[in-house]
């Protein structure tokens, strides 16, 4: 899920490493303030949910499939993945508001891109979910395989499957 043996690329603007045990603070503060954006969309209940927890990331980190993207030696964004259906299937990725517009979220996208398509599940009317994942060459799909899995397992979680969609690049 990465090109360099490192684990560690430039970026457009950050540079992409990954994803230690001492980031966990800052990706939850990354992931509270990304969320907030959640309100002004009528969402309260997304802005409310809890970041993820130290299990949560430590699952992600010791897979290898956890980065960030530094700007200025600042974490601005992360991403976390795993693999469904032989594809990488970005789990999250988040990055914080002060740094929008940079391309972040997109390069942290790239990075994983192994060749072999990568996948997401978002909110298909927020702004900044689908329409964008289609702005950087996503196409919604049907979920089928592990998708469906991951579909069952956000619904358990609380996430309405009739506001969610899948998507897949590559």
């Amino acid at each position: 899920m990465t090109s360099r043996d490192d684990g560690s690329t430039g970026a457009r603007a950050g540079v992409i490493r990954r994803a230690g045990v001492g980031d966990f603070d800052r990706l939850r503060e990354i992931e509270v303030a990304a969320g907030a954006a959640f309100r002004d969309v009528g969402m309260p209940h997304i802005a409310d949910d809890a970041p993820p927890s130290d299990a949560d990331l430590l699952a992600f980190v010791d897979a290898g499939a956890a980065w960030v993207s530094e700007v200025d030696g600042v974490v601005a964004a992360y991403l976390v993945a795993e693999r469904v259906d032989g594809r990488v299937h970005v789990a999250q990725v988040s990055v914080d508001p002060a740094f929008r517009g940079l391309g972040l979220g997109a390069a942290l996208i790239d990075h994983v891109d192994d060749g072999g398509g990568v996948t997401l599940t978002t909110f298909a009317d927020v702004p900044w979910n689908a329409p964008y994942y289609r702005r950087i060459g996503f196409r919604v799909v049907e979920p089928t395989g592990g998708l469906r899995e991951v579909v069952r397992r956000e619904a358990e979680a609380g996430l309405d499957p009739a506001t969610r969609v899948c998507m897949v690049r590559g």
